[in-house]
Parts: structure tokens; sequence; C-alpha cells
């Protein structure tokens, strides 16, 4: 969508308004001011999208203590954190940016864990290599990278699925408690590897047989 520079006289006082509102929503004058003018003329911008897909991904997962939702770096990303249970309680922290014309790949998903640790740090690696064969073994390629206290993996919508915004936040909350769901089982079962692979493939398994926009 290309951006243009215009000049408006507008009052004081209304320019105090959207300043106000602008800070509390963590975005820039002209951004408010477009979004305002926007919902005014009925106009699905790509910023409202993003915002409609936020809101029902965070509706989805923060109903419950299992993820607390962090404060946002910027519009186009939403980032939650959920604890894991290991030694001095560590927390993975779940952030996805999406694209403004959420095509073709509609954004990225990024894990990380903040430790020194160094045995964690392993675990974590071990698990998003098996996530990672995981899934190329029962989807294809997946685009994705990692190190040993991060994951990162391209989002997208399966070709012959048309989502509208409540369905792609639906369908991102769903990939995001799977793999938490998924990292989770592999840590209870670190003493037992073979039965820890077993679970999260299978676990992953169920979660094809639902037909998943996103793979």
């Amino acid at each position: 969508m290309n951006k243009s520079v215009y000049s408006l006289v507008l009052t004081d006082d209304v320019v105090a308004e959207i300043d106000r509102i602008a800070y509390e929503n963590g975005t820039s004058r002209s951004n408010t001011v477009n979004q305002i003018l926007a919902e005014y003329v009925s106009y699905d911008t790509p910023e409202k999208r993003i915002r409609e897909v936020f809101s029902e991904v965070e509706n989805l997962l923060t109903g419950s203590s299992r993820f607390q939702v962090m404060m946002q770096p910027s519009d186009s990303m939403f980032s939650l954190r959920s604890a894991l249970a290991y030694k001095y309680n560590p927390t993975v922290r779940y952030s996805v940016e999406l694209n403004r014309n959420l095509q073709p790949a509609i954004g990225e998903l990024r894990v990380s864990v903040r430790s020194q640790s160094s045995a964690l740090r392993l675990y974590m690696l071990q698990f998003f290599k098996l996530w990672s064969r995981i899934e190329q073994n029962l989807v294809g390629h997946v685009e994705c990278a990692m190190a040993d206290d991060r994951y990162i993996r391209r989002l997208a919508v399966a070709e012959d699925r048309k989502l509208d915004n409540e369905a792609l936040g639906q369908a991102i909350a769903e990939y995001i408690r799977l793999f938490d769901t998924a990292l989770k089982l592999f840590f209870n079962n670190l003493d037992q590897p073979e039965t820890a692979i077993a679970r999260v493939e299978s676990l992953y398994g169920d979660y094809l047989r639902k037909n998943p926009a996103i793979l």
C-alpha cells in the first residue's frame, strides 16, 4: 500500500486527543490519523487486519495462566511468554511478526529462551531440531532457522485455505499452543528420550489430522 504526504489543518485540541490515543496505542500520530480515517470510510487497512488477528490470538491464548502477554515492540508484532518446568523456572518467549500484506507468507514465529544454563540451551536446541525434522517429514519443506536459544519459523497458510482475520488469529494461536505443548511434553520426558520423541511426533500427527491452516 502506497503512502503519500498530505497537509491537514487541524485544531490544537483535536491534535492533542490524537496524540493521546497514539501514545496509549504505542504508535505515531500519522498512523493514528490514518486508522481513524480508514475506520470512518470503512476501509480495512493492513494495520487494522493485523490488530484484529492479534486480538484473536490474545483472546484464545490468555484465558488461563499458561500464557502471559508481553509489552509489544511494534504494531506488527505480538509477544507472549510461557513458563517451562525446568530448573530456575525459565520462560519461553513466543513472538509473531506479521507482514503488512499477509501474503504470500503471513510472517514469522520466533521462539526464544534467556538462560545461562548450558544444559537448558542444549535441550532447547535438541527440541528445535526434533521439531524441524518432524515438520520436514510430515509437511515438507518448512523455512526455519535455529540456535541453542532461539528458533525462527516462516508462517504460511495452506494454499487451499482462505482465512478472515478471526480465522487467521485462531490458526496462529493453535500453532503456538501446539508448539508450547510439544516443548513441555519433551521436557517432561527428558529422562526417556525415545518416549519424548514418540509423544511429540504423535502430537503433531494429531494436529495434521485436524486439517490445520498453518503449515
